[in-house]
């Protein structure tokens, strides 16, 4: 679930990549890079951390020029190492190349098995240097027929931003199971980004969604850009997780508003809630939308009455499940003045593994909750994703070997509902395909 962003015609090309990535920060924070050319070769800057952490305002300065990638790291693929990092910025016979990627290319392995067999030379153990290999290794003879070459041995999902010395190629899987949006600048230079929040930030005006199985091909001092569709066009098929939880909410995903599908999600929860309760009180941060739906509907009180340190790190992106663990009670405080001697209704985004839920249940109940019932806005996610977020196996997932009564004696609630994966659907709003692989097991991209 990184984030990309590419930039070209601005002479401020990284600061805005930076810009945008900081906006993007939700997507992923184990680490942070830049890639910009100035027409003649390619420099990069990258570091674990977080984007403020990894760049300052003289690491900005050095990187001159008006062609720029950046990405944010969340491993689905790979090691949290540095030298998993991206974008990967190489040196080839066509010259400096950089690319950032995010997705998930379930065929990695295959392809991976095969370049050693050739002679290649692994230093990281990420997807994305699979199409590096790919790219060089091709007997083409520019890079937009390397490039497109290579994603035909890419087998799964993908957004990929690509640079060399004065081109962007921009590419996004046949499904369109990630997002990516095109924008311009201020100063007349385009954009491309995973989400539409990058572009409020740097008020650039959003033009529309990449196309599923489209190529975007940008070069320096050229105001039109290249459009193409690739091969294997498929019927799209946008996460639904994206707007369960991971865009954020002032995002506007495939031209649907997140913060109103979320809204419309606790709407539909609302609907068949059968207890009485005093208020609703929402996750911070990613359950308020769908609280707000849920209150409004029933026409009870909203009490943001569990505060969260925002001073720390998304629990759900963090690679260890100690880490999980403990950042729970680091993130998350209950109001004791608020909370006690009150039923109550939790909404949260989803149940994952399950020891969060667990962990914030009994810090309501310390609190002095009296009834607490626990509300999820999205389905059981029984199934693991192999298309980009981080639930490999079903060991992880409480609900791929629990039924409801059963996550709910674990996590402690004394009621506990989910959303259907036809009131999630509803909750979309429309009849388009989504992929719901976490819900119902369709792994629609074979290998």
């Amino acid at each position: 679930m990184c984030a990309v962003v590419g930039v070209i015609n601005s002479k401020n090309a990284s600061t805005y990549a930076y810009y945008a990535l900081f906006a993007m920060q939700h997507r992923g924070q184990e680490a942070s890079g830049i890639s910009v050319s100035n027409g003649t070769n390619i420099k990069t800057i990258k570091a674990k951390g977080e984007v403020s952490k990894v760049f300052n305002e003289e690491k900005l300065k050095s990187l001159e020029g008006e062609l720029a990638i950046g990405h944010n790291r969340y491993s689905t693929a790979g090691n949290s190492s540095l030298n998993d990092a991206q974008p990967i910025a190489v040196n080839c016979v066509l010259g400096d190349i950089a690319l950032a990627h995010n997705g998930n290319l379930v065929n990695k392995d295959a392809v991976r098995t095969k370049l050693i067999q050739d002679g290649a030379i692994f230093r990281t153990n990420m997807d994305t240097s699979n199409v590096v290999h790919l790219i060089a290794r091709s007997k083409k003879q520019n890079l937009k027929e390397r490039f497109i070459e290579s994603l035909k041995d890419c087998v799964g999902t993908y957004c990929f931003v690509l640079i060399d010395k004065n081109k962007l190629y921009v590419a996004r899987d046949p499904y369109g199971v990630r997002p990516l949006c095109l924008g311009r600048l201020k100063d007349g230079g385009y954009i491309v980004a995973s989400e539409s929040c990058a572009f409020d930030l740097i008020e650039a005006e959003f033009i529309r969604d990449v196309k599923a199985g489209e190529m975007l091909i940008f070069t320096l001092g050229e105001d039109k850009f290249e459009s193409f569709e690739l091969s294997n066009k498929q019927v799209p098929r946008i996460c639904a997780f994206e707007y369960v939880y991971f865009a954020r909410p002032d995002s506007v995903v495939e031209g649907k508003s997140v913060y109103e599908v979320r809204k419309k999600m606790g709407e539909n929860l609302a609907k068949k809630f059968n207890y009485k309760a005093d208020f609703v009180v929402p996750v911070p941060d990613s359950g308020v939308s769908a609280a707000i739906g849920f209150a409004n509907y029933l026409k009870i009180p909203l009490e943001m009455a569990i505060v969260r340190n925002h001073y720390v790190g998304r629990t759900f992106i963090e690679p260890t499940q100690e880490l999980r663990n403990l950042k729970v009670k680091l993130k998350l405080n209950p109001m004791r003045k608020v909370l006690e001697g009150k039923e109550i209704v939790v909404i949260d985004d989803s149940i994952v593994r399950g020891t969060t839920s667990k962990k914030i249940i009994s810090l309501l109940r310390a609190a002095g909750a009296s009834k607490i019932h626990l509300a999820i806005a999205c389905p059981e996610i029984k199934f693991p994703d192999v298309y980009g977020i981080d639930t490999p196996t079903f060991e992880e997932l409480i609900s791929a070997h629990k039924n409801i009564e059963e996550v709910r004696e674990y996590v402690g609630a004394d009621s506990l509902s989910f959303l259907s994966i036809d009131e999630l659907i509803d909750s979309l709003g429309d009849e388009r395909a989504y992929s719901l692989v976490s819900f119902n097991g369709d792994y629609f991209i074979k290998e």
